[in-house]
């Protein structure tokens, strides 16, 4: 069963310092990389599984530890649909959007996601449960259609499997 995600709020990520257990992860991180720079990418998925996002004060030190600007740390986060910007709902629901998915009947768990949820994509449910992203491809072309919830995949959905499956979360 899908865990709950674990999310920080906003207004504790202003300012972020590195813990040293958390220091002691990106090291092993780095050790395997030949630059700093090639490291971006899973640091960034490390402190997003830490905090559940990457807030500007986490871009901000990453670019730090990797000696980096700002900017590039700002541009790989703004370019990648994997890196929440915002802080999710416990639950991160991404759908495929994909042609395939699309011919398997993904409309049309839109059309009820969006309609059950009260939301559409890019929102969370005022009561921070659920968080709806569409997304491009999730692997998974064979078993369509695909829904990610956090870190789950849930293939060949019905809108009564997925009624269903959404019913068990808390």
């Amino acid at each position: 069963m899908t865990a709950p995600l674990r999310v920080t709020p906003a207004a504790q990520l202003g300012e972020v310092r590195f813990d040293p257990a958390m220091e002691e992860r990106i090291g092993a991180v780095l050790a395997r990389y030949p630059s700093r720079q090639a490291a971006l990418l899973p640091l960034l998925w490390l402190c997003q599984e830490r905090w559940g996002w990457i807030s500007p004060g986490i871009e901000r030190a990453i670019a730090e530890r990797l000696a980096l600007s700002p900017a590039v740390v700002e541009g790989v986060v703004s370019f990648y649909t994997m890196y929440q910007r915002e802080p999710p709902g416990r639950y991160l629901l991404q759908v495929c959007t994909t042609l395939s998915c699309q011919l398997c009947g993904t409309g049309e768990l839109v059309g009820h996601l969006k309609q059950k949820l009260g939301i559409d994509f890019g929102e969370t449910t005022p009561d921070g449960r659920f968080t709806l992203v569409d997304v491009q491809c999730l692997g998974a072309c064979g078993e369509g259609p695909v829904v990610q919830i956090n870190n789950d995949y849930y293939t060949g959905l019905t809108v009564e499997r997925l009624d269903a499956l959404l019913d068990r979360f808390e």
